[in-house]
């Protein structure tokens, strides 16, 4: 079972292991190791596994099951992976290839008659297949020939589409080079990457490579750009991997890991080649996780697509009803057994129509183009509909509503006597640790030269006017100079650029975590004396590891007037380093403690021109916006303000939430943004809030919320309906506010500019990476564009796709029907359709029409109300109900009309089907009949409010009118040469054929009239009989039950989990 809860049956594969290999593979691992190969005590040892979607599954007997490969070295340390780099021996290294396979991502492309057999075997093509066989059985041979050929066609394209896709999957995924190598004798050795295993160790080239594998970089330090993998535009320096006990995981220890499919543009080992201890494998990797993810897509748990397989059995129980009446019309008739199986047949091939699910993609198939024209790429098309449905958008703040880049603000050094003045300049601060750690605590490189790295760092280090230096050769002119330590970096006033009197040498970097919220680095004067290490981060976490007597006693009242400001407020800190400690390997758990607090750097990160209305836009159109990020809370609400997240009337409540202490029990308290009323007055702040209506809006940090979620999950929905701010949010938070949403049955959007958003990206129900990387699997949607505008875009896109998806499945459906009432209505006059008939009906009608049905664009504005997603509510229904009544008495009609002329001459009843043609019972039904299908294709065809108006889309208009000429001319004047291919009778009465398009007219105004008064709501009076009913979605019903409940949040009240009250939505 996988973990949608799908089974499946795979086969076991066996595989022979070398003599011996059972007592090394014991010294290499655990003993679950053994077990796996310990399946059969015979001469032969043998590996049992099996291949699921890309990824390999060994027989562990200790466990009594098959498990990853990846489970034998789940639990590496990173002691484990620093004792690899002495390497593997060659038989160790097979028998590692044995266990975890070859390294490649393969993405199989299937050979054409593989995938012919497979696609044939669709429902739909096997559908296909009957209809045309039972077709030529009934001696249709030209329609059956013609709708064989059109299958045929289309069988070919969806092939060559698949392989297409697969080939550019394939292209992207897999990746073959030459890398190099330690063998366990010392010898480096080139091979080719397939051969990699975990437990390898790979020589870096300084000159960098496209990384193969996953692996901990343990020796030097690495550029990479990881746009392909994350989205992330701004390359990363990679740092070694610290030694210790502790465990190693790839998602904690992103800065010391390389990930398989990124580019290291330029490595440094300090005169010796950087190292790395490869971890993961093939389809083990981030990359082949990803990949996996598109080529085995999470099923779509979307109501459209569930209801279309539901309505099709509508259709089917329709088609049942209507042959049994045409069982016992036909068994009147007395027609052959044979005849009577192949007619009844027949009219299952009408009612459910093979192409619905075909026409139905192509709505779909229209917008992803248009969103490729505008710089928007799809890798989930399905998804495309979904984003016509969402109701939450979330967005990151830095880089999505802010620039990327920041100017620096000012600088206050701070210390135990409090404050110093702002300086706006941090170049014109005097020489000391805080000028010292402005230069130093960064991980900014050089690359041809120029600086590279993150924005705020290149700005924090330009605002110094400082110089940055790297080694040059193998650096040991530098690291004598600065006592033998190993230089990274070499940072200096400009003024002293041509000497070392000034300059500090950068020893060590232990670079920004998202989960830690800070970085730090180590440093030397010249000379290797003056050993002190700088630490940079959020104010609350660099605080928290200063030795308290250090922190300024207004600490927090100056963080929260710079945050409340807008301005992004990091903190610096340092300590002194005892010198006789080996600097190359000290522990960041010893860097980053009992540190002296220095002082704030603000920087101020301006809103994009385009955040606001943006935000504007969304607001109108009913869609709620959220910001989730990893900076301050108070800089966060400022910049919602600012975007209009928050409007100018709209109070602001903290969510402060702490988990249990050995003291204290975890508690739970709602306070009004600058807030500071006494008791007396806070009884007055809920009347003023929830009973003269003012809107509020919830913000929360990421410690708030991991309480909230641990010890407070009644609150948790409530809180997350309310909440419009989550600050200092981990990526892996992130991810979790996404589902936490999503349970509430919210259709989430989320929008981000990579790397630490990826989690969420994938999670939402829409992700949007604004990344340069046209190839980027961060995300469903990939959007060129630098600012949000693409978010509006991609709804309207997903709204006019939905409604045009919706469009062609009550068309195709109405199609059938009316083909259905049609042949049932003749049936009973003991005739039928010829084969052109059906051949013109259904190819050069109703095929070209939808074909170019689904070119409209989307409307140039979000509407407020979202189009539906359900094909069996009531509108839907009653309207394709209404329609087929209206189109059955078009039909009677015009047989009536027929029969009641003085010139009528009735058919031969002695005959049926279509040896009674050409009669004027068929020409009349079949005439009218070919006039609604374009009638229902103008009807059902949606504009306003999510599509544009019919008018733009003029293929569609210009097709209309051409067909309506044709049929116009076919029932006016048919001419001797169309009569006879159709078997159309040739009604000599004028009157007669101008009141036959007088009824076509009649009933184009009586469905249009109709669709209107549907559109207007006028089935809802049906409702009002059931009685109203509460909302399937759960955040719409505690909406309702939290505007009933008046002091929901108790502001300034202390709560502990069995005090708070809870609101519960059955």
């Amino acid at each position: 079972m996988d973990s949608f809860g799908r089974r499946h049956v795979m086969k076991v594969l066996t595989e022979e292991m070398e003599h011996g290999s059972v007592d090394l593979l014991g010294e290499l691992e655990d003993n679950d190791c053994r077990d796996t190969v310990q399946l059969h005590k015979e001469e032969k040892t043998l590996l049992r596994y099996y291949l699921f979607e890309g990824l390999r599954y060994i027989w562990l007997a200790r466990k009594g099951s098959f498990c990853r490969a990846s489970v034998l070295n789940e639990n590496w340390t990173r002691k484990d992976l620093h004792s690899f780099q002495k390497g593997l021996s060659p038989l160790e290294q097979s028998l590692r290839k044995r266990m975890y396979g070859p390294n490649l991502i393969d993405v199989p492309v299937k050979p054409y008659v593989q995938m012919l057999f497979e696609e044939v075997l669709n429902p739909f093509y096997v559908f296909q297949a009957f209809s045309i066989t039972l077709w030529l059985v009934d001696k249709y041979y030209f329609y059956a020939i013609c709708i064989f050929i059109i299958s045929i066609f289309s069988i070919g394209i969806s092939l060559h589409e698949i392989r297409k896709q697969s080939i550019t999957l394939r292209n992207m995924a897999q990746f073959v080079t030459n890398v190099t190598i330690r063998r366990n004798s010392g010898v480096e050795e080139c091979v080719s990457s397939e051969e990699l295993v975990p437990g390898d160790c790979v020589i870096i080239p300084p000159e960098g490579l496209l990384l193969p594998c996953d692996a901990a970089l343990l020796a030097g330090e690495c550029l990479v750009n990881e746009s392909m993998l994350t989205g992330e535009s701004v390359p990363v320096l990679k740092t070694p991997l610290p030694t210790g006990d502790g465990g190693y995981s790839s998602e904690t220890e992103r800065r010391h890991t390389l990930f398989c499919g990124t580019h290291l543009i330029l490595a440094k080992g300090g005169g010796a080649s950087a190292v790395a201890v490869v971890t993961s494998t093939g389809f083990f990797t981030a990359k082949g996780s990803l990949v996996s993810s598109i080529m085995h897509p999470q099923p779509t748990d979307f109501r459209f697509y569930k209801d279309s397989a539901k309505f099709l059995l509508l259709l089917g129980f329709v088609a049942f009803m209507g042959t049994i009446y045409s069982i016992v019309v036909l068994f009147k008739s007395n027609v052959t057994w044979w005849e009577l199986v192949i007619r009844s047949l027949d009219l299952v091939t009408i009612a459910v129509p093979p192409a619905l699910p075909a026409a139905i993609t192509t709505g779909t198939i229209h917008a992803q183009r248009r969103l490729k024209k505008q710089g928007i790429f799809c890798v989930s098309p399905p998804r495309i509909n979904i984003c016509g449905k969402i109701s939450l958008f979330c967005f990151d703040k830095t880089g999505t509503l802010t620039e990327e880049g920041l100017d620096v603000w000012g600088v206050m050094e701070g210390g135990a006597a409090g404050f110093s003045e702002l300086v706006p300049d941090p170049s014109l601060l005097a020489p000391g640790p805080m000028l010292s750690g402005l230069a130093c605590c960064h991980t900014v490189t050089l690359l041809q030269g120029q600086p590279l790295g993150d924005p705020l760092e290149l700005k924090m280090v330009e605002s110094t006017g400082w110089t940055l230096q790297e080694p040059e050769g193998n650096g040991d002119a530098l690291d004598s100079e600065f006592g033998g330590h190993r230089v990274l970096a070499v940072v200096k006033p400009l003024s002293q650029s041509t000497s070392t009197g000034q300059a500090v040498a950068i020893v060590r970097r232990f670079p920004f975590s998202s989960a830690l919220q800070r970085m730090s680095v180590v440093t030397v004067a010249h000379g290797g004396h003056s050993a002190l290490a700088f630490l940079k981060g959020s104010p609350e976490m660099v605080a928290g590891l200063c030795r308290a007597e250090t922190v300024p006693q207004q600490f927090s009242s100056k963080l929260r007037s710079f945050s409340s400001e807008g301005l992004r407020v990091l903190a610096l800190a340092c300590k002194p380093v005892d010198e006789r400690t080996d600097l190359g390997t000290i522990e960041r758990e010893e860097v980053e403690k009992e540190l002296q607090f220095l002082g704030f750097l603000m920087l101020k990160n301006l809103v994009k021109p385009e955040s606001a209305g943006v935000i504007n836009v969304l607001r109108l159109a009913n869609l709620r916006s959220a910001m989730v990020t990893g900076d301050n809370i108070l800089t966060a609400v400022n910049v919602a303000k600012t975007c209009g997240m928050v409007g100018v009337d709209e109070k602001v409540i903290f969510v402060n939430a702490t988990p249990p202490t050995a003291q204290s029990m975890p508690t739970l308290e709602f306070s009004l943004e600058g807030d500071r009323a006494t008791a007396g007055q806070t009884a007055i702040v809920p009347q003023r809030l929830y009973q003269n209506g003012f809107d509020y809006h919830l913000a929360i940090n990421g410690k708030s919320f991991a309480a909230l979620c641990n010890h407070f999950p009644e609150c948790l929905p409530k809180v997350l309906l309310r909440a419009t701010v989550f600050a200092r949010m981990a990526p892996d938070q992130k991810t979790q506010l996404v589902k936490e949403l999503q349970k509430l049955n919210y259709r989430v959007g989320m929008c981000g500019d990579g790397a630490n958003d990826c989690g969420a990206l994938r999670a939402a129900d829409v992700g949007v990476s604004l990344s340069e990387a046209e190839a980027s699997v961060a995300s469903p949607f990939t959007s060129k564009t630098e600012d949000i505008s693409c978010v509006p875009l991609l709804i309207r896109e997903g709204r006019c796709s939905l409604v045009t998806s919706f469009s062609l499945f009550r068309y195709m459906s109405l199609y059938s029907l009316i083909q259905f009432c049609s042949v049932l209505v003749l049936y009973t006059v003991r005739t039928t359709l010829a084969d052109l008939q059906f051949l013109f009906c259904d190819l050069f009608v109703v095929t070209l029409l939808a074909i170019v049905m689904g070119r409209g664009g989307p409307s140039g504005e979000l509407h407020p109300h979202r189009p539906s997603a359900s094909l069996l509510a009531l509108p839907v229904l009653g309207s394709l109900l209404l329609h087929t009544g209206m189109v059955v008495l078009g039909q009677l009609a015009a047989l009536f009309i027929t029969t009641s002329q003085d010139w009528y001459v009735p058919l031969n009843s002695t005959v049926f089907g279509v040896a009674n043609l050409p009669n004027m019972e068929n020409t009349s039904v079949f005439s009218l009949s070919a006039f609604q299908y374009i009638i229902m294709a103008v009807v059902v065809t949606k504009g306003y409010p999510h599509k544009k108006p019919l008018f733009y889309n003029w293929i569609f208009l210009c097709l209309l009118i051409v067909l309506f000429a044709l049929t116009t001319w076919l029932v006016l004047y048919p001419g001797p040469f169309a009569g006879h291919q159709l078997q159309l009778h040739n009604f000599l009465d004028m009157d007669f054929k101008m009141l036959l398009v007088a009824v076509a007219a009649l009933n184009f105004l009586v469905c249009f009239l109709v669709e209107v008064l549907v559109d207007k709501g006028i089935l809802n009076c049906l409702r009002s009989l059931r009685g109203r009913r509460q909302s399937k979605k759960q955040y719409k019903r505690l909406n309702v039950l939290l505007c009933e409940s008046p002091l929901w949040p108790p502001l300034n009240e202390t709560m502990s989990p069995t005090e708070h009250t809870v609101i519960h939505c059955s």
